[in-house]
């Protein structure tokens, strides 16, 4: 059997073509063969994690298999009758279901650089859907578990990698059902439109940005650092704009690939994406940019834990408990994308940029009277949040740890 990446090369887009023709014959005919389904995705689960990706295919069933008894354990306890629904019982089943990617993500940092044993790929992105879902069965959103329903779930091939994360209740609303023709039809339209654009972002424009253009870029910037303030040339301006471009249009080309893979499959997988780079403040460029992690993370720590405080009376001013809300999510943001310092400033300078804009926001609302709003003061704020982004992208690239530590 081949190893096939995840939208990695064209041999992985023929493989799938074949596989979903007989799926996308019985969807237009109002049919989900859930049989063939099944066989597709495990039949691509095995194409991404054999040969020399064995290890991580095991960690991968080792994980799933444990996920299942938390989940299903948690739903248990929660649902029987005069379920006592004990925080510490939650908080445990939480810190079960995190503990594999906790020891994935601080293995290097403990063992000179090395990759956990346990670790696989898309580790993180399985993990955020199974906290989601036990955060929903404590809320009592989720009212019945199905085993074949939560693996067919966890382990959707196409979000597999790298998301976008979908929610279980959504997710199993698209699975349960079968879309009419005309709006299969649609699907398809959109699932193909998607796809093509991917190709464009990935193959062609990711490319230019990434493979032709960055790394010249970064060598100028490092042969001319030392005659610069902080080795802060013109080449690492181009550095920072090149590198804000790549990272867009090769992840926004992964995920229209998801999503456009998963229409075809009949499922409705949400968006990534919606031209963040045209966001007039910070706070709608979160709404815009890695849409499925910004809400998961507003609606599953930061959203929680400001209703905590408030409930508890942690502070008075509502406005500093969402401040320290805003740092509190961030600050994970950052740490989940690695142990370093151009992570963890990252992080933490959106944190701050977030709370800077707030406070922008009342004063606004307070002197609207007096402050203009056009399309001019609109073009200004989408200029500035564009630039500010892709210099918090810079911080994010590394770079600056080459520039000034290598």
């Amino acid at each position: 059997m081949p190893n096939v990446q995840p939208y990695q090369n064209p041999q992985y887009f023929i493989w799938l073509l074949f596989a979903l023709l007989p799926l996308m014959v019985g969807l237009y005919h109002g049919k989900r063969w859930r049989w063939y389904e099944t066989l597709v995705s495990l039949v691509f689960l095995i194409l991404i994690f054999d040969q020399d990706k064995l290890s991580q295919g095991i960690a991968l069933i080792c994980y799933t298999i444990i996920q299942v008894v938390i989940v299903a354990g948690y739903f248990h306890y929660r649902t029987k009758k005069d379920s006592p629904n004990q925080f510490w019982v939650f908080a445990l089943a939480v810190f079960l279901s995190i503990i594999q990617v906790i020891v994935v993500k601080f293995t290097p940092l403990f063992c000179a650089g090395r990759d956990s044993i346990v670790a696989f790929l898309g580790i993180s992105y399985l993990t955020f859907k199974t906290v989601g879902m036990l955060m929903e069965i404590r809320d009592g959103a989720i009212k019945e578990f199905s085993l074949s329903k939560f693996l067919h779930f966890l382990l959707f091939f196409p979000t597999l990698s790298s998301g976008p994360i979908d929610r279980y209740r959504r997710f199993t609303k698209d699975y349960e059902q079968v879309p009419d023709q005309s709006k299969y039809v649609e699907l398809i339209g959109k699932g193909l439109h998607n796809i093509f654009l991917g190709f464009l972002y990935k193959f062609l424009l990711g490319y230019l940005f990434g493979t032709l253009w960055l790394p010249r870029l970064e060598r100028l910037a490092l042969m001319q650092r030392n005659g610069h303030f902080l080795g802060l040339s013109i080449y690492v301006i181009g550095v920072m704009y090149c590198y804000s471009m790549y990272l867009f249009f090769d992840f926004a080309g992964y995920s229209l690939f998801a999503v456009g893979t998963s229409y075809l499959m009949g499922i409705e997988t949400p968006i990534n994406f919606n031209k963040p780079f045209l966001a007039p403040n910070i706070k709608e460029f979160w709404n815009r940019w890695h849409m499925s992690l910004s809400f998961w993370f507003r609606d599953y720590i930061y959203m929680r834990f400001v209703f905590w405080a408030m409930k508890h009376k942690v502070l008075k001013s509502r406005v500093a408990m969402a401040n320290i809300g805003y740092l509190l999510l961030f600050g994970l943001m950052g740490i989940w994308h690695g142990e370093t310092w151009y992570y963890i400033v990252y992080g933490l300078f959106h944190a701050c940029l977030i709370i800077g804009t707030d406070a922008w926001l009342r004063f606004k609302k307070k002197y609207r009277q007096s402050i203009p709003s056009n399309r001019w003061t609109k073009a200004l704020g989408i200029f500035l949040t564009f630039n500010v982004v892709c210099f918090s992208f810079l911080i994010f690239s590394g770079f600056l740890d080459q520039l000034w530590f290598s």
